[in-house]
């Protein structure tokens, strides 16, 4: 009787929150290729929903919606993960411009420019801003993305994690967003139309009078730039869930 009752609270709650499902899928789509089914981004959306009808506890202070929220995205991002069509080539280029950006910054003590970036791997400036382009345009690439990481950077928040894991998590998500209030002006304004406001590429390069191709590059070396300046953290975090 009671396990009938469950299924039945449970059937209840997933049909309320499917069209939560489907809103989150339809927001992350605006930022995928083509090549990216919005079936498969429901479908790993609503075994988090279920994860999440699971695990809540309200005792954590979270409403429910904005926690199954939590837990549809990581779930959404998860199966991106483990479908990534992106060539390790992408990823490896990606990785070396962090790693040029975090360098020149290093050295010049200022926010470094395309250009500067471009001749310390003694690439051109249209090379350069190629990788750009492909970094966004082929995988999930955002704050979500730097958030969680390839090894996941920060857990889930409301997971049972330790006190002083806690403490970490909270200390890293403070200086990611001192990071991103301290980007370059152009670079702060696109990530704060794309993730604050939601707007899509198309819709911020008419709000700033450039292409959508010009805007993808931005946002992509914005994303770049806070792997950059959160280096240490994120090889911190990694190291850790190696162990």
């Amino acid at each position: 009787m009671y396990a009938a009752m469950q299924a039945g609270n449970t059937d209840d709650m997933v049909s309320q929150h499917a069209p939560l499902v489907k809103r989150i899928a339809y927001h992350l789509m605006g930022r995928l290729p083509d090549t990216v089914q919005i079936e498969d981004l429901i479908q790993a959306g609503m075994l988090g929903l279920l994860e999440a009808i699971k695990h809540y506890d309200a005792g954590q202070g979270a409403s429910f919606e904005t926690y199954a929220g939590i837990r549809i995205r990581g779930a959404m991002l998860d199966e991106l993960r483990r479908a990534d069509w992106t060539p390790r080539s992408v990823h490896k280029k990606a990785r070396m411009v962090a790693e040029a950006i975090r360098e020149v910054e290093n050295q010049v003590g200022r926010d470094v420019k395309d250009s500067e970036v471009a001749s310390h791997m003694g690439i051109s400036l249209e090379e350069y801003r190629q990788i750009l382009q492909d970094t966004l345009s082929c995988k999930t690439f955002s704050v979500e993305e730097l958030v969680q990481g390839e090894s996941g950077v920060i857990d889930d928040i409301h997971d049972e994690t330790q006190p002083e894991e806690q403490l970490i998590q909270q200390h890293f998500q403070r200086a990611l967003a001192r990071a991103v209030s301290e980007l370059p002006e152009r670079e702060r304004l696109v990530v704060s139309l794309y993730y604050d406001e939601e707007l899509n590429l198309r819709e911020i390069g008419q709000v700033l009078g450039v292409s959508e191709s010009r805007v993808s590059q931005i946002c992509s070396q914005a994303m770049l730039r806070l792997r950059a300046r959160l280096a240490d953290w994120l090889e911190r975090k990694d190291n850790d869930a190696r162990r």
